[in-house]
């Protein structure tokens, strides 16, 4: 006879874990199912963090451990002509991290919670009832309440219950370099370029004991990796560089899935759709919804709450950001960017993108800035 659980998680990404490890709390019998055999490998993310995501993280789990992170308070946008404009707001910052490191401390604390996880068991058949959902993955057969879709781009829990996929979507890819020289590590390096990286740009930056070089592009369009590469060698010492590890994965940027639930299956993170169509940032938002798909379950079993099935409604719209990835798919040109960057209007709406509004940018806040972190 399959065991029984209350809840069943596809996935061990950030929206999978943080809800095992809810759910667990909340009393929850919870189970999660990883294709992986680890997790975090292979990973498919860069790993970079906004404020808000990881503010997130410290106040569910009181702390980030802190050799995995570090914090990057300014961005550089570089125009494809090479000249660049450096933009910070003041008490805002990214966070780049040791993500397979991230990863497996969330599994950890699943755990400690009480959430059992299986890796090497991806999902391969599942049906569901007015009761219960029974689910086949990794050979092994099992029955839970309520199953939770948090299975990536690509998701098999939408895919065998036939709900909404991510049809619209960036290819990214990116190495991880040891050895490089000479990039501010204060700087998110980014690039625009639409013959690298059409519908999206290129990145640099110092992270957690590696250097992050990457490149996203519209799935239509294929990412000039190699030749971004070129250019960064030109600006950055490579000399005593070794390639550490190589990644590609889809982001997808059509806005939430519909429909994202049916019955007692439920989808959240990128398997949901929840990612910006804009920045293609989708990690708060899986953080924040794995959270609420597991208080809402828990309240069902207990009797006291709403149908999980509708927590969709409360996914963003992204009503604005899509007509702005439809913009972005369109252009701009390459010499409209080399025209406008450093200009106020490219500023503030770079400013919109990195800070949500929340920076100045100024030359003399940057200065400012510079001057507090090195006394």
């Amino acid at each position: 006879m399959a065991e029984h659980y209350d809840l069943a998680i596809a996935g061990a990404g950030f929206a999978g874990l943080v809800a095992a490890r809810r759910a667990a709390q909340r009393g929850l019998k919870t189970v999660v199912l990883e294709r992986k055999a680890e997790p975090g490998r292979p990973l498919h993310t860069t790993g970079i963090l906004v404020k808000e995501a990881f503010d997130l993280l410290v106040r569910e789990f009181g702390g980030v451990p802190p050799d995995l992170w570090r914090a990057v308070p300014g961005v550089r946008l570089y125009a494809p002509s090479g000249r660049s404009t450096d933009l910070f707001s003041p008490g805002y910052q990214f966070y780049l991290t040791d993500t397979p490191g991230v990863l497996r401390w969330l599994a950890q604390e699943a755990a400690r919670a009480g959430a059992e996880i299986r890796y090497g068991a991806p999902l391969q058949k599942a049906r569901q009832s007015d009761t219960a959902v029974e689910v086949a993955a990794g050979g092994e057969a099992l029955e839970a309440a309520w199953l939770v879709g948090a299975d990536g781009a690509k998701s098999a829990v939408a895919e065998v219950f036939g709900l909404g996929r991510n049809r619209r979507v960036l290819v990214g890819l990116e190495a991880e370099f040891a050895g490089v020289e000479g990039v501010d590590a204060r700087l998110l390096h980014t690039f625009l370029d639409r013959a690298l990286a059409p519908g999206y740009i290129g990145w640099v930056a110092a992270g957690v004991g590696v250097t992050q070089v990457g490149i996203a592009a519209r799935r239509a369009d294929r990412p000039e990796f190699e030749a971004f590469l070129q250019r960064a060698k030109a600006l950055f010492d490579f000399r005593n560089a070794t390639l550490v590890e190589r990644r590609s994965g889809v982001i997808p940027v059509g806005g939430v899935v519909h429909p994202a639930a049916a019955g007692r299956v439920l989808l959240i993170g990128d398997a949901a759709g929840t990612v910006s169509p804009l920045t293609a940032g989708g990690i708060f938002t899986a953080l924040d919804f794995g959270t609420r798909a597991a208080d809402m379950i828990a309240d069902r079993i207990a009797g006291t709450g709403p149908d999980p099935a509708l927590l969709p409604r409360q996914y963003p719209k992204y009503r604005a950001k899509r007509w702005l990835r439809r913009a972005l798919d369109l252009g701009p040109p390459n010499w409209l960017v080399n025209l406008l960057i450093g200009t106020r209007p490219m500023q503030a709406f770079a400013r919109v993108v990195y800070f949500h509004s929340k920076g100045l940018g100024s030359k003399a806040a940057w200065k400012d800035m510079t001057r507090r972190q090195n006394t």
